[in-house]
C-alpha cells in the first residue's frame, strides 16, 4: 500500500472522488449494487473504467468502518491526498475572496459539515492548522459527503500568523463570537474577507481574537446557548453567498 494513500467510505464520497481528475485513486471496494448506484449516477462516464475494482460483500466491507461506527454504503475507496493549495499563492491578484478560517477546531465529523456547507455556499477556501486537521479522517469524508473534492484546504503552521499576514494583504478578519458587538448580517461583506470560528467547545482563543478587526455574532434564542459551529458556519456562508448574489 502507498504510504500517503489513506480510505474514504460513502457512496458521495467515493463517487465525488473518482469524478475528481485530480484525485487518485487506487482501489476501490464495492458491492454490486453500490456499482450499479455509481453507473446510475453517472450514466454518461463510467468512473470505473480506469480503477482497480474488487467486489465485496456488505460484511467483508463493515471491517473498514467498525470502528468509526460509519455506513460504507457499499463503497470503500484507497485514495491519495489531493496537491496541497498554497494560501500565498492562491490569493495572489485576486478580489472579493471568502475564506473560513478554523481556530483549534478538531471534531472530524463538524469539520467535515463545515466543508459540506462552504462548497455548497461557494466560499473559497477554508483555512485549517496543519497539526490539527484530521486530513485522513473517514468521519471527515463521509460527513461531508463528497465536498471535499470541491474546496480548498490551505494547512497552516500558525494561525494567528497567517491572519496577521492577510491583514497585511487588505483582508478583513470577522471572529465569531456571541459577545460580539454586533449582528454579522449587519456586515456589507464587500472585498476581501476572513471568517474566523472558534472552537466547538471553548469559542476563539482569547490570544487569536487580536488578530481580528470585528468581533461579530450569530442572534439566536435567548433560550439557547449556542449553535453547533459547523450549524453556525452554514448560517454564515448562505447569509454571505446571498449578499453576493444580490450585489
Amino acid at each position: 500500500m502507498n504510504k500517503s494513500s489513506f480510505f474514504i467510505v460513502g457512496q458521495h464520497a467515493v463517487i465525488e472522488a473518482l469524478k475528481n481528475p485530480n484525485r487518485k485513486v487506487l482501489r476501490v471496494f464495492l458491492t454490486e449494487e453500490s456499482k450499479k448506484n455509481i453507473h446510475r449516477k453517472s450514466p454518461k462516464k463510467n468512473l470505473l473504467e480506469d480503477v482497480k475494482v474488487y467486489y465485496k460483500t456488505k460484511k467483508e466491507l463493515d471491517k473498514y468502518t467498525t470502528k468509526e461506527n460509519l455506513l460504507h454504503q457499499g463503497c470503500v475507496a484507497e485514495v491519495e491526498h489531493l496537491e496541497k493549495p498554497i494560501l500565498k499563492e492562491f490569493i495572489k491578484g485576486k478580489n472579493n475572496l471568502t475564506l473560513a478560517c478554523l481556530d483549534e477546531v478538531t471534531d472530524p465529523r463538524n469539520i467535515g459539515s463545515l466543508i459540506r456547507s462552504a462548497a455548497s455556499f461557494n466560499i473559497d477556501g477554508i483555512i485549517v492548522k496543519d497539526r490539527h486537521f484530521p486530513d485522513e479522517s473517514k468521519l471527515m469524508y463521509k460527513a461531508a459527503s463528497g465536498s471535499m473534492e470541491h474546496i480548498n484546504i490551505f494547512e497552516v503552521s500558525n494561525i494567528n500568523s497567517t491572519l496577521k499576514n492577510l491583514r497585511e494583504k487588505n483582508f478583513w478578519v470577522y471572529g465569531f463570537d456571541s459577545e460580539g458587538k454586533k449582528s454579522f448580517t449587519e456586515v456589507e461583506w464587500k472585498g476581501n474577507n476572513v471568517l474566523l470560528f472558534g472552537s466547538e467547545g471553548f469559542g476563539m482563543r482569547e490570544h487569536t481574537s487580536k488578530y481580528t478587526d470585528f468581533l461579530v455574532r450569530i442572534d439566536i434564542s435567548a433560550k439557547i446557548e449556542s449553535l453547533n459551529i459547523s450549524n453556525s458556519a452554514a448560517i454564515v456562508f448562505h447569509h454571505i453567498s446571498y449578499i453576493k448574489k444580490k450585489s
